[in-house]
């Protein structure tokens, strides 16, 4: 078993709630990070077609089989299940009662709105990190190789080739996930809009243009984007503004959780298709973007990002807040580092009425603080991000 950095916040929590909940995409590690952390606790796993009858059927009587501690795996397949967990921990009154863990994030958030909010600590557990990779010295000696390969941890410790792993993963995904999550009448037209969403990975979401490759309406589009965002193949990162009604309102932009992913659906299999392929600088920019969600969420930190982009096309990447402090970022997946290194961060810079720093974070190896800001290797990412201050 791989150690997971989210191994001491769910810890702590489970001294501070009745439930914990850990949600995620599917093999992204829950059920065997649960298993780890609380091997007392009896396990139960819905998927199974018995066990998930009788939760249904008679959900008092299947509490009542179970001593005070249970993990409960893949819990959204018996929604019904919330309202019992509410009156069983009100009547108990003992912190870390139940373990939840499910791959749906919407039928459970859904459920914890309405049944469990105040009594669960939630928490999402992704891929493998480069941070934790490089903790147990199984990481990726190139950023390229990193790319391709992702974090699914099934591909580190069972050493299963990439390419057929995730043909599978993606099958199962369509196969199974998708049927329990949406009635989708034409499969094989959201098969080919997953495709194609990951040839638009780190780029503006344009609904109308998708929409129209694919051959289905902006509002199809609109909801299958919710089905790959709920079921944890894909994030939308939101455009910064100080009105944040103009925030929800503009357009964000599209990123697969997981970079060997997207290589993958776009049939990218080595290290110089990848390298020659339009879409490298994106790609390279997933990755580094999923690499700041990951750190964030393993810490257990609420920390929102942000992308910057003005009607002149200036951008930066990645913007976060330390106090008063804006941080902004520019992702390059050059190895090599210009001598304009921070020109249009500075444009970004003379703009915001806010202290700014300014940072690189680039495709080579040497990290260096210069006058301007920061230039981060790619693999020095996590220790920047752990030495500067969040919130």
């Amino acid at each position: 078993m791989i150690p997971r950095l989210l191994h001491h916040p769910v810890k702590k929590a489970a001294t501070s709630f009745p439930i914990i909940g850990i949600v995620g995409p599917r093999q992204s590690g829950k059920t065997t990070l649960a298993k780890q952390l609380f091997p007392k606790y009896d396990y139960v796993n819905l998927e199974q077609l018995d066990t998930r009858r009788f939760a249904t059927e008679d959900p008092r009587g299947f509490f009542n089989r179970f001593n005070n501690h249970v993990i409960l795996d893949e819990v959204q397949r018996v929604p019904d299940l919330f309202s019992y967990l509410q009156a069983h921990v009100d009547n108990r009154k003992e912190n870390g009662q139940f373990i939840l863990t499910g791959s749906q994030h919407f039928l459970m958030m859904e459920s914890i709105t309405q049944s469990l909010a105040g009594r669960i600590g939630l928490f999402n557990l992704y891929p493998l990190s480069y941070e934790e990779l490089k903790r147990e010295g199984i990481q990726e000696l190139t950023a390229q190789s990193q790319i391709l390969k992702g974090g699914y941890p099934r591909l580190y410790d069972q050493k299963v080739p990439p390419s057929l792993w995730l043909s599978s993963y993606i099958q199962t995904y369509l196969d199974r996930d998708i049927s329990l999550l949406s009635q989708i009448e034409n499969l094989k037209a959201f098969e080919k809009f997953v495709y194609l969403a990951a040839g638009r990975t780190g780029q503006l979401l344009n609904l109308s243009a998708l929409g129209g490759d694919v051959g289905v309406t902006h509002n199809t589009i609109k909801s299958w984007i919710s089905l790959l965002l709920t079921s944890g193949i894909i994030f939308l990162l939101q455009p910064y503004y100080a009105n944040i009604s103009k925030r929800l309102n503009k357009t964000s932009k599209l990123y697969f959780i997981d970079s060997g992913l997207a290589c993958h659906l776009l049939g990218i299999h080595t290290k110089d298709q990848l390298l020659t392929h339009p879409l490298y600088g994106s790609l390279f920019e997933t990755f580094i973007v999923s690499e700041f969600m990951k750190f964030y969420a393993n810490k257990g930190i609420d920390q929102p990002m942000f992308f910057w982009r003005d009607q002149l096309g200036i951008e930066a990447d990645i913007l976060t807040t330390s106090g008063n402090t804006m941080n902004l970022f520019e992702i390059k997946s050059a190895q090599t580092i210009s001598t304009d290194v921070f020109a249009k961060l500075e444009m970004i810079q003379k703009i915001i009425p806010q202290k700014s720093r300014l940072n690189l974070i680039y495709g080579g190896e040497d990290t260096q603080s210069r006058t301007k800001g920061q230039v981060i290797s790619w693999k020095s990412l996590f220790k920047h991000l752990s030495d500067t201050p969040q919130g």
